[in-house]
């Protein structure tokens, strides 16, 4: 009763159908719409029933083909559309099968005989399928009625299945918008996915929050008065606009993130990125979530502080300047005196409106300071490089990756194990 049907199954059945054939499922492979098309040299294609969900995301999960719906049209036979239809049919003269239909986005069109996927009807359970199913479908379960009394019950039955012809814009329509965004090559698609449950790239970035690093150019004119040994180091062409070890700081917070990122995100390598297990995702972002509140009191603490910081740091460099304007009075400093010989207040005045027009106000700093995170999911091509298991494994040594490997591997040679044309999207060999 139960049984593995698949691609290359339902065309074995078919080749040696006698009297008709029905089909009907989302979408259609190769191999059956083939031995279709033989077939409908041997018997009047009217005998032939075709009825697909014939919808450009019913192909893009692999359901179907667009080629294999052309090879039908090409033999003649007609070929009706039931959206959203997902169960299948197979009837093969007096043989059914109901079916699961395989995505192939998600699992090779080739199955063992142990794994079932299609349930055997009886004849009886055939007739009333292929009445309820269409009126092409009705026919043929009249012709194949044994009794008067039932060819009249098949008579009087209504048709269940609203199927409907597929006019030539709808093909060209689903066959350009498949080509100008062609489906992923499906073993590839099932690849990648082995690895998606574990791992996600994460990329983190803090923003506004790093004041300390800000540093101002000192006005030339300042630059040209020296400076005194002993306060080169922050004296010179730059000044920080905040001491690198003050409370307005964001050291504390770029440590914690830092933590973060060493204890969840570990780095593959310059060519791969940092990556997440997702199993610790919801702990993660529970970190940043800890962190961001602490991000939130920083900010309120700058807003607070950071001016009076900046009229210190302007006092500074006013200080620290004044004996040697008042020593070494520039020109630029004695046009603006009324008297001959400048005071201590006035090197004061000149050098605070000096400093002013380089430091800036607290408002014009003060951004908003955000913690972001970007993730990704992994690709095929990162898959395939060489050091990725490696990498893997000296990131998470905890975790065994052989397994999920393994599974890799043999996704991507399920299709080379199969029919002609492997399992991947046949979209461009349409003319």
């Amino acid at each position: 009763m139960f049984v593995s049907l698949d691609s290359a199954g339902m065309a074995a059945c078919i080749g040696g159908a006698q009297v008709s054939v029905c089909y009907a499922a989302p979408g259609i492979q190769q191999e059956p719409a083939e031995a279709l098309a033989r077939l409908a040299k041997r018997l009047d294609p009217v005998l032939i029933t075709v009825i697909l969900d014939f919808d450009e995301r019913v192909m893009r999960m692999g359901f179907g083909d667009l080629a294999a719906v052309a090879v039908l049209r090409g033999a003649g036979i007609a070929v009706r559309s039931t959206p959203g239809l997902r169960t299948g049919l197979l009837v093969v003269d007096d043989a059914g099968f109901i079916f699961t239909p395989i995505a192939r986005y998600l699992e090779a069109d080739r199955r063992e005989t142990k794994a079932p996927n299609a349930l055997r009807l009886s004849p009886e359970q055939v007739r009333e399928a292929l009445t309820r199913l269409s009126p092409a479908a009705k026919a043929i379960a009249v012709a194949m009625a044994r009794t008067p009394e039932e060819r009249e019950r098949i008579q009087e039955q209504a048709v269940e299945v609203r199927s409907d012809d597929i006019p030539p814009t709808q093909f060209a329509e689903v066959k350009q918008s498949l080509k100008d965004a062609p489906p992923a090559s499906f073993d590839v698609a099932r690849q990648v996915r082995v690895f998606e449950p574990y791992l996600q790239y994460v990329e983190l970035n803090l923003t506004g929050a790093a004041i300390q690093r800000r540093k101002l150019a000192i006005p030339k004119v300042i630059q040209n008065l020296g400076a005194a040994e002993g306060a080169q180091s922050r004296f010179n062409t730059t000044f920080d606009l905040i001491d690198r070890e003050s409370e307005l700081s964001s050291k504390h917070i770029e440590d914690a993130l830092k933590d973060i990122r060493d204890n969840f995100t570990p780095s593959l390598g310059k060519d791969h990125g940092r990556v997440l297990l997702k199993a610790q995702k919801p702990l993660f972002e529970q970190r940043l979530d800890e962190l961001r509140a602490k991000l939130e009191e920083f900010q309120a603490k700058v807003r607070e502080k950071l001016q009076g910081s900046l009229d210190a740091s302007r006092d500074e460099i006013v200080a620290y300047y004044v004996p040697t304007v008042l020593a070494n009075p520039p020109d630029k400093f004695r046009g603006q005196l009324l008297s001959p010989n400048p005071t201590d207040d006035d090197a004061r005045r000149w050098l605070r409106q000096q400093s002013e027009s380089v430091i800036p106000k607290a408002d014009e700093l003060i951004k908003k300071m955000e913690l972001k995170q970007t993730y990704k999911d992994v690709t095929f091509e990162t898959l395939n490089k060489q050091d990725f298991l490696q990498s893997l494994r000296e990131a998470f040594p905890a975790v065994d990756w052989d397994k999920a490997y393994n599974e890799f591997q043999a996704a991507g040679e399920a299709a080379s194990a199969g029919a002609p044309g492997g399992d991947r999207a046949e979209i461009a060999v349409l003319p």
